[in-house]
């Protein structure tokens, strides 16, 4: 375990250290105390073989003062996704702050962190994202510090705005101006179906409709970010054919006017899996057919089937300048439970 000691003007209680997998355990049943920022976390700790010498994917974290035992509550069988996770909870499964979040995880066996013991007091996941979990003020400048000593390879840092934007006070005095910071981002939640009538046109997606998918997704990507994902290589549209094949993709298709080939009107993916909680992502409704009820009935089947055979709760975030997202989600009723922040490197 590598220690990181931070300066005089930057003490806290314990150093941050780079946790190997045999604190995977405590990590998720940390992230397990607060579901609902925490979901990005759990994925790349659930399904990432990090470990100490890795500088691409890391585990940061900060141990009880001196060490000791602390009661952390576990989670009973929590829905995870990664190796060997499928597709996630049953619809069974209790629902994120119900005695911690828990389900199925989609092989049968128990998952570690059931002891109810732990020592890990703070988190900060390291890898194509920076997302920190349960961290303080006091230590995140030398969170930062461990961070920014390996150099600048994530993309973004993002989570919980208040933890994204303290950490990135320090993170952007070592590595300069962010590209973007989108600061209020609601953090949506809705735990059962949505009154509005679902579309019975959208369904998930196929595998073999591949192609007709990642034109909608990266013309999502591309209004969303502003550069097209495919300019570094193929790992974007591999990224829409593994999706696809878990089910996790819903689409609405019909053909084009100009040319009649079949084509994506709307789609959504389930893009983040754990903990109880399945996170929406990269929603798009084709720009002709915006403003016609697409979206929302759209999501209202996402969710009706999400929550029928995924997992027990569905969030998402949004960025607080998209009027029109945030009224389709407030239609469709979802509730404000946080407020994300992503800091765009």
């Amino acid at each position: 375990m590598r220690l990181f000691r931070a300066s005089a003007r930057r003490d806290v209680a314990a150093p941050v250290a780079v946790l190997g997998h045999e604190r995977t355990a405590e990590a998720l049943a940390l992230c397990a105390q607060h579901p609902l920022t925490s979901t990005l976390a759990a994925v790349q700790i659930a399904g990432s073989r990090f470990d100490t010498t890795t500088p691409g994917s890391r585990m940061l974290g900060i141990d009880a003062p001196g060490g000791r035992d602390v009661d952390v509550p576990g989670i009973d069988r929590p829905d995870l996704e990664g190796a060997g996770a499928g597709a996630g909870a049953g619809a069974g499964a209790r629902a994120p702050g119900a005695n911690g979040a828990n389900g199925a995880n989609g092989t049968g066996a128990d998952a570690p962190g059931t002891n109810g013991l732990g020592r890990l007091r703070a988190l900060t996941w390291v890898g194509a994202n920076i997302v920190p979990v349960a961290t303080t003020p006091e230590q995140r400048p030398a969170i930062a510090d461990a961070i920014a000593d390996h150099g600048r390879a994530s993309s973004s840092v993002l989570g919980d705005a208040e933890q994204v934007l303290s950490m990135w006070d320090s993170l952007g005095r070592r590595w300069g101006r962010a590209r973007e910071v989108r600061a209020n981002q609601p953090l949506l939640v809705l735990d059962a179906p949505s009154a509005i009538e679902p579309d019975p046109l959208v369904r998930r997606g196929a595998v073999g409709e591949a192609s007709i998918v990642a034109p909608a997704s990266v013309a999502m990507f591309i209004e969303e970010v502003g550069y097209d994902p495919t300019r570094y290589g193929n790992g974007y549209v591999r990224r829409v054919r593994s999706l696809l094949s878990l089910g996790r993709t819903w689409i609405r298709t019909e053909p084009d006017p100009a040319t009649g080939a079949e084509r994506v009107v709307f789609k959504a993916d389930v893009g983040a899996l754990a903990l109880g909680v399945a996170q929406i992502q990269g929603v798009w409704v084709a720009p002709d057919r915006r403003g016609q009820g697409l979206g929302v009935r759209g999501m209202a089947t996402v969710v009706r089937d999400v929550l029928a055979d995924v997992a027990p709760t569905v969030s998402l975030y949004v960025n607080d300048y998209n009027a029109a997202g945030l009224a389709t989600y407030q239609r469709l009723g979802m509730r404000q439970e946080g407020t994300y922040a992503t800091v765009v490197l």
